[in-house]
């Protein structure tokens, strides 16, 4: 066999590189995409322009980290490490708004805080916001998709506003947890199955009936009508209900507990214990429709647990730990929802529970989960049509709502090995910000009070952002909800209507 000298190796190397680098300069870009373009098919290759890193950004990124997170001063969670001992004997202040409470902005340059937009055809809007706020009771639900999971944004806005307005608790939390949260400490028997309407895995449940926090938990399967009810064997189910110690010290005191439940057809006994000490006990209203089940109680009890028995579990959809006036807010965290889930619920069902809890806002926070998907702007003009038809129907179940709208964070994608912003999301951010103006809707502009374009990768280098260039880390999620909370602070606290 002939040998293959080195000096034709390196030829051929020469020859290979020569060949590679021409088409280098035979490349072309169209758009963000570059190659070679033949009618529909698209050969990737990168131009000479960018294989060598001739060309910087067109776009200068201003990006608020770099603005005013310095400045920023966001509220840590007050270390109070209550033992058990402690926990007995802890008495919660009064629910009410601390003396002269005021956010310190001397030090911050708030022109460049991103502000919340108000519907130019409502006037009122403001004015009727900080009318709800002071109220005696205002219960605000705040539903999105997984940034919010753990109580994240949501708990650090709810601590803000019960500083400010009065308010206790954590509001709601699911019997069943998917995920970690750090609020209240919720644990449950093992004969506990959770049923999400918005989780793709499951087959929805045919009723619909998912309630106003659209989940629900169950210590019993979900039997068929024609079963034969005197055959199945009696179960017990049981949940716990104790003070976080590490959460913020407004959430540990709640004296107003409900057990949200429907779809209870079979008689269940609901017994409810102070340590061993058995202090209420009932049976659960077996017509099927919604009821909230109130735990009455004048005092934080520090270890609470919750028994069940019944041979058919009804539907639960949640506990709801208040205090007894000033704000609650209710996190409801939906995984891989763009919030276009709500109008496959029962309407019934749902507004039954929203009027119950006696919803006065409402703030949605959603588009992310869409972004990936969205090729063109019919598509995106489709997606915000579906959300204004969503938010006309939670209008429609309860009156009188103010809807407040949180939109996408910036977004990337990893284009020719370097990670951008989707070329559709600052279109996408401005057609969610007509949509809710146009629709009495209030809108603040996450994706530019991050910065803007490309932003994002300045977050996941000051480790703000996560590695999937999606979430937020803890930090992260103080700096962006002490963002928003100073954009609405800022308008409650002025003079203008």
């Amino acid at each position: 066999m002939k040998s293959i000298k080195p000096i034709s190796i390196a030829l051929f190397l020469l020859l290979t590189l020569a060949v590679l680098g021409g088409l280098l300069h035979l490349s072309k870009k169209n758009n963000a995409h570059e190659g070679f373009f033949f009618n529909q098919y698209h050969i990737k290759y990168p131009t000479n322009t960018s294989f060598f890193q001739l060309q910087k950004d067109t776009v200068p990124i201003v990006s608020t980290i770099e603005k005013i997170t310095t400045e920023l001063k966001p509220l840590e969670v007050e270390q109070i490490n209550l033992g058990v001992d402690s926990l007995l004997t802890h008495k919660p202040k009064p629910e009410e708004k601390e003396k002269n409470f005021s956010l310190d902005i001397s030090k911050i340059d708030t022109t460049a805080i991103e502000r919340i937009q108000y519907p130019t055809n409502n006037p009122l809007f403001l004015s009727t916001l900080k009318e709800k706020l002071q109220r005696n009771n205002c219960r605000i639900v705040h539903y999105g998709d997984s940034q919010l999971e753990g109580d994240r944004i949501s708990g650090y806005i709810r601590n803000r506003l019960q500083k400010m307005y009065g308010g206790n608790g954590p509001g709601f939390i699911p019997i069943k947890q998917a995920y970690h949260q750090i609020s209240a400490v919720i644990k449950h028997s093992d004969n506990w199955e959770r049923h999400a309407i918005f989780d793709p895995t499951q087959k929805r449940l045919s009723h619909k009936k998912y309630g106003a926090f659209l989940s629900l938990s169950r210590f019993t399967p979900v039997f068929n009508d024609s079963i034969n009810k005197d055959s199945l064997p009696i179960k017990t189910a049981h949940i716990t209900i104790k003070q976080s110690t590490i959460a913020y010290k407004k959430f540990r005191s709640f004296s107003n507990i409900g057990l949200h439940y429907g779809n209870c057809k079979s008689p269940v006994l609901i017994s409810v214990y102070e340590k061993d000490n058995l202090i209420q006990q009932d049976s659960l209203i077996p017509d099927g429709n919604y009821h909230k089940y109130v735990i009455n109680t004048t005092k934080t009890h520090p270890d609470l647990k919750i028994e069940l028995t019944g041979s058919i579990s009804p539907d639960f959809y949640g506990i709801t730990l208040d205090g007894m006036s000033g704000v609650q807010l209710d996190n409801v965290a939906m995984r891989g929802a763009s919030g276009t889930i709500f109008t496959k619920s029962n309407a019934v069902n749902f507004g039954k529970m929203l009027n119950e809890l006696n919803t006065e806002i409402v703030i949605l926070q959603f588009g992310g989960n869409a972004v990936p998907y969205l090729k063109d702007s019919t598509e995106v003009k489709n997606y915000t049509n579906s959300l204004a038809a969503q938010i006309n129907w939670l209008r429609r179940r309860k009156k009188n709502m103010s809807f407040l709208f949180i939109g996408p964070t910036d977004l990337a994608s990893s284009t020719n090995g370097k990670m951008t912003t989707y070329p559709i999301l600052p279109h996408l951010n401005n057609s969610l910000k007509n949509m809710c103006l146009n629709n009495n809707v209030a809108y603040w502009d996450m994706f530019h009070a991050m910065g803007g374009k490309n932003s994002i990768s300045h977050w996941v280098t000051n480790k703000l952002v996560g590695g999937d260039y999606i979430h937020f880390t803890p930090k992260g999620t103080k700096y962006i909800s002490e963002l928003f909370f100073t954009s609405l602070y800022l308008d409650l606290k002025s003079d203008n209507p």
